[in-house]
């Protein structure tokens, strides 16, 4: 697999499902904060419906891909955030955490299957409390953008600081609140 320096951050979701568009808030809120600090070049801000096709495309040949989705928890603790970190082989072990029908475990799976994986995947994703139709995200899931966003950039200097140095590393961790 080729890898560039290319850095993805990817929002998926729908915005009119309200919680469901968590991670398009969080891009829009990286690309308010981009004007005044920069993100490194390379780095691609996108959203997403959370089509597999369209998240491998997103992604492809990208050496840290972060993810940014609404979740299903059972039971449910709106606005709690899980963070998992893969590398190579254990990309392909994620299940679906998704509120899609097809999510990011079967994104995972055929970008596996046709050698399309990022070097590095992080994912960020928050259980919601309300995925009706309408805009607007319920307050304990809105209370979350900016740790999140703040997360995000540190996963960008933190990738950018292991690139320069020549040294990677990543573990698989879930639950809790962002660093």
């Amino acid at each position: 697999m080729a890898v560039s320096t290319q850095i993805a951050v990817i929002g998926v979701g729908n915005e009119f499902r309200h919680d469901d568009g968590f991670g398009w808030a969080v891009v829009d809120r990286l690309r308010e904060r981009a004007a005044d600090r920069p993100l490194p070049p390379g780095t691609v801000l996108a959203v997403c419906d959370g089509d597999p096709g369209r998240l491998i495309g997103l992604w492809e040949n990208a050496a840290l891909a972060v993810v940014l989705d609404a979740a299903h928890g059972h039971p449910a603790h709106p606005g709690r955030v899980h963070r998992l970190e893969l590398e190579g082989a254990a990309l392909a072990r994620t299940g679906t955490t998704s509120s899609h029908g097809l999510g990011l475990g079967e994104a995972v799976e055929l970008s596996r299957i046709l050698g399309r994986l990022p070097e590095q995947l992080v994912v960020y994703a928050v259980e919601g409390a309300d995925d009706s139709l309408g805009r607007g995200l319920s307050d304990p899931v809105a209370a979350q953008i900016a740790p999140v966003v703040m997360a995000v950039e540190h996963e960008i200097v933190r990738h950018r600081d292991a690139a320069a140095h020549g040294s990677g590393g990543g573990t698989a961790e879930g639950g809790g609140t962002p660093p």
